[in-house]
């Protein structure tokens, strides 16, 4: 680490479960972080904040004035502009030393599989269902942990899938035969400070897994109620039969 790093991340530093090698780990690391709108905004802005070396932002979709109210990544000179390419421009102002890679693209199978070798985590910020079980597969297919989060209106919710751990993924809580049909924020809102409450606690997750350190979210499903402030979790089993890594699912 450089003078100006070690300065940088002196409080980091400071503590004993960091110190100067777990923060060596999260300028060696590289996280691949779907979705650059409401919950990623905080993502990306904390996982460059604290030094993750190498961050590869996808999002297909451009800055809208609505988007505004929630998503901090973005403002409005950022107007028309894409998401990763508005992101990445504000992640490189907070801290100049790290990679930022923007991809703008919807995120589909081929473009997962052509990443995820490449990173240590996945992020899924994604805002519909069909993306997040692709995201999901994905990460079941080549062994990555994800870190999941969605919100709406005043509910929100975080979970950290492993499948090197054996723990449930996302398609055993919610299955991609199930029907589930996306509740989205064009019409039902979303509270602004709700993604970000739950995008840092994501972004949380992400720095626990790369340091190592703590207990991360591990077949625990973490929910919050805004309207309340009150926070739940309960316990999450993985289905033998689940469609995505269940052992029916199995080659």
């Amino acid at each position: 680490m450089t003078d100006d790093q070690l300065l940088r991340y002196s409080r980091h530093l400071m503590l004993d479960e960091i110190g100067i090698e777990g923060q060596q780990r999260l300028l060696d690391a590289r996280v691949l972080v779907i979705g650059a709108g409401g919950l990623g905004s905080p993502v990306a802005l904390y996982l460059a904040s604290a030094g993750v070396g190498h961050i590869t932002l996808v999002d297909h979709d451009s800055v809208s004035l609505t988007n505004l109210q929630r998503q901090i990544a973005h403002d409005m000179a950022s107007l028309n502009r894409a998401k990763v390419a508005s992101a990445a421009r504000r992640m490189l102002a907070l801290n100049p030393d790290i990679f930022v890679r923007p991809i703008e693209q919807r995120a589909d199978e081929a473009l997962l599989d052509a990443e995820l070798p490449r990173v240590d985590v996945v992020v899924d910020c994604c805002d519909n269902f069909a993306t997040r079980q692709l995201v999901n597969a994905a990460c079941v297919r080549h062994g990555k942990p994800l870190v999941s989060g969605a919100a709406i209106g005043f509910d929100g919710q975080v979970s950290v899938y492993d499948p090197r751990q054996g723990g449930p993924c996302y398609a055993c809580l919610f299955a991609p035969s199930s029907g589930h049909e996306d509740v989205v924020c064009a019409t039902m809102g979303v509270f602004a400070p709700l993604v970000g409450i739950i995008g840092c606690t994501q972004a949380a997750e992400v720095l626990k897994l790369l340091i190592p350190t703590g207990q991360p979210l591990l077949g625990q499903l973490l929910m919050l109620d805004a309207r309340q402030m009150a926070w739940s979790r309960i316990a999450l089993q993985r289905d033998p039969h689940c469609e995505v890594c269940g052992s029916e699912s199995a080659p």
